[in-house]
């Protein structure tokens, strides 16, 4: 069960994944990717694996200690559950990359492979698209995307 509670958190993020990639301009991936509700799934996944281990979960994360961390990770559902919630925070930071992309209107050539590498590697890609963002946002004031105001503007 371990097994396929580890296997279903990603599957249960990759079709937000794939839209953000593959299908940004759509309408209906704007308005998907601007829900946390999407991580839900991925933590009841967490919280089915969680929940057996509580104790040892419990334990790792008030009284932080690597011999601590390492007992947790060595049991199946601990380890699941750690990567059910890296699955979802890496989606929530992939959700506010395209948020961003769409609003800076980074191109979609630039921001797919930056949510790739998030995908895999979060912290490259964060840090990768965060370098972006601080470019572009040098170059000069962005547009609002879909009758937003720009962030210091006043709606009129």
């Amino acid at each position: 069960m371990t097994g396929f509670l580890f296997e279903l958190s990603f599957l249960l993020a990759a079709p937000v994944w794939l839209l953000m990639i593959f299908a940004p301009a759509w309408g209906p991936t704007a308005r998907i990717a601007g829900s946390p509700l999407t991580v839900v799934p991925v933590l009841l996944v967490y919280l089915a694996l969680a929940v057996p281990v509580f104790p040892e979960l419990w334990s790792a994360v008030s009284s932080p200690d690597l011999g601590t961390f390492r007992e947790l990770m060595a049991l199946p559902d601990g380890a699941g559950a750690v990567w059910a919630q890296v699955i979802g925070w890496d989606l929530l930071i992939g959700q506010w990359m395209y948020r961003e992309g769409r609003r800076l209107e980074i191109s979609a050539l630039l921001m797919g492979p930056l949510l790739v590498l998030t995908v895999l590697l979060s912290p490259f890609g964060f840090l990768g698209f965060l370098g972006v963002r601080a470019v572009r946002e040098r170059r000069g004031e962005p547009r609002a995307v879909a009758g937003s105001p720009v962030p210091g503007q006043a709606r009129r």
